[in-house]
């Protein structure tokens, strides 16, 4: 997980309130959508040059089609495991010529201005760029993910803003019946037959997300239980004594420099937890891939039900799920 990823889900702690816009009207009219302050944005066509500051909803941009209309991105997508996607994705990626005047933690305001953008997508809670944005008169698109279900109004709101509700719409259905499949899975298992599971984000083996997250989500739909859910928290740091009487029965990690499965498997501190005595520690490949704040979701969904159910018949393909998604979200395959 990136330090990106930290930030917001530190960001739940505050309780922002999701709510984003219903699709919008066809390209060349009117839009009026909500953001996930609740604020209400108007724009008398649909936006033409979008500086896009968050990762994700980037990759939401690029699933509609409307790559044209982004005229600045954030620095992460030059960094890490996701800019080779990118840079398939947009030439002006591959060739670092694609402005990024910002991150989650850092937006220049003049570098935004000078780039002449008809919306501004930022983190809702970025207060205090959006408020030099809008004191400046642009308008700005607060986003804020807490459940899968705010990824669904997030590109909804997004196909509005580019005039393009139509493919927001295809893309949101593909997402949601593979998501309605997996749930229909997920139900008929007993409870008492789920594995346990711990989800470790890159940030330190003891920060995990609990109940009303998109964390439970991703366990629930795989057939599994959070050791945690019963605590309400986006983001959440426990203790090891806590995480030893929990006793998962599978570890997963998010993708992770740091740290990897066999660094867990060796730390003696581990040893008493199950998953470790039975070799059940895993880790999700990249980040692009695996990102649950995108419509990209089921594919790390398929991943978990795999090693929570190794023994099961038909386990997935995962290089054939995985160009099937990017063929069925992007319209093509990437690297």
């Amino acid at each position: 997980m990136s330090v990106l990823r930290r930030a917001v889900l530190l960001a739940g702690l505050l309780g922002i309130a999701a709510g984003a816009g219903s699709p919008g009207p066809a390209r060349g009219e009117p839009v009026a959508v909500h953001d996930f302050r609740g604020k209400a944005l108007s724009l008398a066509a649909p936006a033409r040059r979008i500086v896009c500051l968050i990762e994700s909803a980037l990759s939401g941009i690029f699933m509609l089609g409307e790559a044209q209309r982004v005229v600045g991105v954030a620095t992460s997508v030059y960094r890490g495991d996701v800019f080779p996607y990118y840079a398939a994705l947009d030439e002006r990626i591959g060739k670092k010529t694609l402005p990024a005047p910002g991150n989650w933690d850092f937006v220049s305001i003049e570098g935004v201005l000078a780039l002449r953008p008809d919306l501004v997508i930022l983190w809702a809670q970025q207060s205090e760029a959006i408020a030099a944005l809008e004191e400046r008169g642009i308008p700005v698109f607060g986003v804020f993910i807490r459940r899968l279900e705010d990824v669904y109004r997030e590109i909804e709101a997004l196909g509005a803003l580019t005039g393009n509700p139509a493919r927001a719409r295809e893309v949101v259905d593909f997402t949601r019946s593979e998501i309605e499949r997996l749930r229909g899975r997920a139900e008929a298992l007993p409870r008492e037959r789920r594995p346990s599971v711990y989800f470790m984000w890159a940030q330190g083996d003891l920060e995990t997300s609990c109940g009303g997250s998109t964390v439970q989500d991703l366990i629930e739909l795989a057939g599994g239980r959070n050791v945690c859910e019963a605590l309400e928290a986006e983001h959440a740091i426990v203790n090891l004594e806590r995480l030893i009487a929990w006793n998962p029965q599978v570890i997963v990690l998010w993708p992770n420099e740091r740290r990897d499965p066999a660094d867990i498997l060796r730390d003696p501190r581990w040893r008493s937890i199950a998953a470790v005595r039975e070799g059940r520690v895993h880790e999700l490949p990249e980040v692009f891939l695996c990102d649950l704040w995108t419509l990209k979701f089921p594919y790390p969904v398929k991943l978990l039900h795999r090693w929570l159910y190794p023994g099961e018949a038909g386990g997935i393909d995962a290089a054939r799920e995985k160009g099937r998604m990017l063929r069925a979200l992007y319209g093509r395959s990437l690297p």
